[in-house]
């Protein structure tokens, strides 16, 4: 991914994004003195294309464009050891979910894989109450356009009782799938648009 040219950064700010991603995640982010204990305690920071420290001050900066496109934001695992190290007690974690949200409103998401999965989670957990990894895994890999990806894993993860071939019956899945309609409704209330019909039919949170 390329970088952001430091000689244009004044013309590419957008303070108003400072503003939303500080509303949106609860954080001032103006505390954050890029002390580097959050890209210290990362261990995808070998992954990412800017260490979470960066991607705190592109922030600051306004860098809209550049932190919603990269796949720092979508490789972390909320993991959430940059949040308990920070000594001005910024929920470091909750600022990169926020991003994520942004990234997918935004339609700026870097790594079009990983929100495939994003979804099938989501809307395993809203069919049957809880991830069905039997169901969850084929249907992203056909997504994902690589089918056969661990197919030779399936038998011995079947055997070992790791994968069931039916989803547990987990009680009042309806009261779950309940709270994603209301997320929803909840979502299209504050963007002032009409309630979609059916609503079951929109995508995933």
């Amino acid at each position: 991914m390329e970088r952001t040219n430091t000689l244009s950064i004044q013309q590419s700010r957008d303070s108003d994004f400072i503003r939303e991603v500080e509303e949106a995640s609860g954080q001032n982010l103006s505390k954050c003195y890029q002390c580097g204990n959050c890209m210290a305690s990362c261990v995808y920071t070998f992954a990412y294309d800017y260490p979470v420290t960066q991607i705190m001050r592109l922030i600051q900066l306004g860098q809209k464009d550049t932190v919603l496109k990269s796949s720092a934001i979508w490789l972390c695992a909320n993991c959430q050891a940059c949040t308990t190290r920070c000594p001005n007690n910024i929920d470091v974690a909750q600022v990169m979910e926020t991003l994520r949200i942004m990234s997918r409103k935004e339609h700026t998401v870097s790594l079009p894989d990983i929100q495939a999965f994003y979804d099938e989670f989501l809307r395993s957990v809203k069919t049957f109450g809880r991830v069905f990894e039997t169901g969850l895994l084929p249907v992203y890999n056909m997504r994902a356009k690589k089918p056969f990806t661990d197919l030779d894993l399936a038998p011995r993860l079947l055997m070992k009782g790791k994968l069931t071939f039916f989803p547990a019956m987990v009680k009042q899945r309806k009261k779950i799938a309940e709270i994603f309609e209301v997320i929803k409704r909840d979502r299209f209330s504050k963007e002032g648009k009409a309630r979609p019909e059916p609503l079951s039919s929109q995508p995933d949170i």
